[in-house]
């Protein structure tokens, strides 16, 4: 994948990148209070997906100081395939210098050579930084789409 317009280097994770990847995801969690569980079992779950080639992960620098996290699978309204970005952080000491753009643009090229021909992502309402990069690369709010229906995100416990 190598550095992109921000010079910051991006490549797809390995296996043998888990355990930062579940170090980082937990941080990432606990940043923003939402319920985790420990780096260890986090860094199970990613060599796993990243085994069985579920997830595609990518990292940014050498710490890293910073990953995405992108699931695809296959449209049932086309035959393109769709892309989510399950997670895009960067640690907070490296933010502000184009590591998430260098990440976000990656996952993008990484959906489009898999056949995606779209990609969607949720961020909370207040995350202002990340909302603003998204809109900076094209991302759409529909909340703010006169034109289009409101888009509600809902879960549950099963």
């Amino acid at each position: 994948m190598g550095a992109g317009r921000s010079g910051v280097e991006v490549r797809r994770a390995t296996p043998a990148d888990a355990p930062d990847l579940g170090r980082l995801l937990h941080d990432f969690n606990r940043e923003y209070s939402d319920p985790t569980p420990e780096a260890e079992f986090l860094a199970k779950r990613f060599r796993e997906l990243i085994e069985r080639e579920e997830a595609v992960a990518l990292v940014a620098g050498d710490g890293p100081e910073g990953f995405a996290v992108l699931r695809l699978r296959p449209s049932l309204y086309s035959e393109a395939v769709e892309a989510y970005l399950q997670e895009l952080y960067v640690v907070p000491a490296r933010r502000g210098e184009g590591i998430g753009r260098a990440i976000l643009e990656a996952a993008m090229e990484e959906a489009r050579g898999a056949g995606a021909d779209h990609i969607d992502l949720g961020t909370s309402v207040d995350d202002t930084a990340a909302r603003a990069l998204y809109e900076k690369l094209g991302f759409t709010n529909n909340e703010n789409d006169p034109d289009g229906p409101s888009m509600l995100y809902y879960e549950r416990e099963l």
